[in-house]
This record gives C-alpha cells, sequence and structure tokens, in this order.
C-alpha cells in the first residue's frame, strides 16, 4: 500500500477515535462511566470517520470553492455538536461553529488556490 493511501486511511480513522473519546468525556461531566457515554462516543466516532471517508472520496471531484466549504462545514459542524454537549447555550455553540468554520473555509481555500495547478 502507498503511503498516502494508507495516510487517507488512517488519520480520519485516528481523528473518529479521538473525536469518540473526546464526545463520551464531555458528555460524562466528570460523572461515572455509563453505557449511555460509551455508546454516544461509539456513534459519533462511527459517524465522524463515514463523513470524513466522504468528503475524502468525493472532495477530489469539487471544484475548490466546494471542497474548502465541505471540509468547512465538516468542522464547524463537528466543533458544534462537541460543544453542544458541554451545557452552553445554541446561540454561543452556533456562533464558535461559524467561527470555526469560516477559519477552516479560508485555510483549505487558501491551500487549494496554492496548490492545485
Amino acid at each position: 500500500m502507498h503511503p498516502a493511501s494508507a495516510a487517507k486511511l488512517v488519520l480520519p480513522a485516528l481523528g473518529a477515535v479521538v473525536y469518540g473519546l473526546w464526545t463520551s468525556g464531555i458528555d460524562r461531566h466528570a460523572g461515572p462511566i455509563t453505557g449511555w457515554n460509551v455508546l454516544l462516543g461509539v456513534v459519533s466516532a462511527l459517524a465522524f470517520a463515514g463523513l470524513a471517508y466522504a468528503i475524502h472520496a468525493i472532495a477530489p471531484r469539487l471544484p475548490r470553492e466546494l471542497r474548502a466549504l465541505t471540509w468547512a462545514a465538516f468542522a464547524g459542524i463537528s466543533f458544534g455538536f462537541l460543544h453542544s454537549l458541554a451545557d452552553t447555550s445554541v446561540l454561543k455553540s452556533a456562533g464558535l461553529s461559524l467561527v470555526i468554520a469560516a477559519s477552516v473555509f479560508a485555510a483549505v481555500f487558501y491551500h487549494y488556490c496554492t496548490r492545485e495547478n
């Protein structure tokens, strides 16, 4: 297997594991580990991995603007879900998610503009 292909498989999987652990940790609120925490972590990790793999699969066929927008939406939604688990207001979660999404859009768009042929 080519190293670049291995990275495309391993990195989203590692990200999903971290995301699932982080989700279950935030949902615990420093309490005991329950079956609900574990289930939420596993389902979150599977959803994160599935979406990451799907974006990796379709992104090369998209124009750079849509590709950057896709990654920005993914990052904003992922962050927003984690932040909403911390019992904060919906407006604060949405506002911070928009900041994260805008930052990711700017960085990814810049990356694609400077690296494409």
